[in-house]
């Protein structure tokens, strides 16, 4: 026989490795509770963006003054000069300075006014009668939950918010841990024919399944806003370095041969909203007027934009409001692909672009991105709680052994 055979059972651990193995045991679980908080700050993340993505919806049932109610009798919506000129009719003294109509006819458009005192406010019309509804506040809800999601509502000073950073960086690990997760559930497209969701198992075998089934239901959902959030970080950096893929140029500026002789900005001859629209149509007709906004000062031209044919893009014009010519045309055509696609980066991110059925379907997914978030947190510390309560017994277990 081997000396191997005669040697007996082998010696039991030393108090020093085991020591070693329950320190390095401890620090896993302290690693594990650390998590949590990041997990926590995922879901806020997916909450708060689940809500911003219907924050629009959400103040059109809220709030009666936001509603194009259309009153008994009136058939067309008014136009812009006639929106115009109610609300002048309704606040003397006051000078329009923008309308925008929402791309939901079921909102009211918004009418911004500045007074004689200088002081701003937006107002809320109905568009068939020129009353006007409400006043705007300050921060509305949609800004404030829009906000809260997009830069965790910190300052923004000399560049980019750091919340700015800190939301978008999790757009990284979001794509990272949908293509592991793809690589982890081999054949996962199995699941689209033959969904799997255990009830009466388990809390643990239930939220195990809701989470595998939730991600492969979502991967299109998580591509999208985990690429989106990315993109999102790197606009940060290239806009705090001075780089921009924007081929908008410098501002435009109407020459001072262009500019009516006059005393002062009261004495300038009456200039049409509706021209204005007339104009830019005229010289790009598949120009849809969502803004009109009037500059403040009397060398910059008065700007529409609006949605283009394919609506994750805006074109915009610059107008002379003292002849009606086009001084600028910022239309699809003339952008780059990489500015096209950082354009559509925005619209894609909320699913803002369709109308309020494709909100819905974001808002669905949302919902189920925020579950499936809850779901791996609840997993984790299921998990790290009993091992926690494990490595304690143990630990008290072996305090209570008699010394040898």
């Amino acid at each position: 026989m081997t000396d191997r055979a005669h040697s007996g059972p082998a010696p039991a651990a030393t108090p020093k490795k085991k020591k070693k193995g329950s320190l390095a045991r401890l620090w896993l679980l302290i690693h594990g509770w650390l998590a949590l908080p990041l997990w926590a700050y995922v879901f806020f993340i997916c909450v708060t963006g689940t809500i911003a993505t219907i924050s629009h919806e959400l103040i059109w049932l809220t709030n009666a003054d936001v509603r194009a109610i259309r009153p008994a009798g009136a058939e067309e919506r008014l136009s812009a000069d006639a929106l115009a000129a109610a609300v002048a009719e309704q606040r003397p003294g006051s000078r329009v300075s923008a309308i925008s109509w929402p791309v939901e006819t079921h909102f009211a458009p918004t009418v911004s006014v500045n007074d004689a005192k200088g002081e701003s406010a937006t107002l809320y019309v109905n568009p068939y009668d020129g009353q006007i509804q409400g006043v705007a506040g300050t921060i509305g809800f949609r800004y404030f939950i829009r906000a809260l999601h997009g830069w965790l509502f910190l300052p923004w000073n000399g560049g980019y918010s750091w919340g700015w950073y800190a939301v978008s960086f999790m757009g990284i690990p979001m794509i990272a841990s949908l293509i592991t997760g793809i690589l982890v559930y081999k054949k996962f497209w199995r699941a689209y024919f033959k969904p799997r969701l255990r009830i009466g198992k388990g809390a643990r075998t239930f939220w195990g399944d809701f989470h595998r089934l939730a991600g492969i239901w979502s991967i299109p959902f998580i591509a999208i806003i985990g690429v989106t959030g990315t993109w999102f970080f790197l606009e940060g950096l290239l806009s705090d370095n001075g780089i921009t893929v924007s081929t908008a140029g410098v501002p435009t500026v109407l020459e001072r041969a262009q500019i009516p002789e006059a005393a002062s900005r009261a004495d300038l001859p009456p200039f049409s909203m509706d021209a204005i629209i007339a104009s830019a149509r005229a010289a790009h007709p598949g120009l849809r007027v969502d803004n009109v906004r009037l500059p403040s000062d009397v060398f910059t031209p008065a700007s529409i934009s609006g949605r283009a044919a394919f609506p994750l893009f805006y074109e915009s014009a610059m107008i002379n409001r003292y002849d009606n010519q086009v001084a600028k045309l910022n239309r699809v055509s003339d952008r780059s692909v990489l500015e096209l696609v950082t354009d559509s980066m925005y619209p894609l991110h909320f699913g803002d672009f369709l109308g309020v059925w494709l909100k819905l379907v974001y808002f669905f997914f949302g919902v189920l991105l925020s579950m499936m978030v809850l779901s791996g947190m609840l997993i984790w510390t299921r998990r790290t709680a009993r091992e926690t309560g494990a490595f304690i017994a143990e630990r008290r277990a072996a305090r209570l052994e008699p010394a040898e």
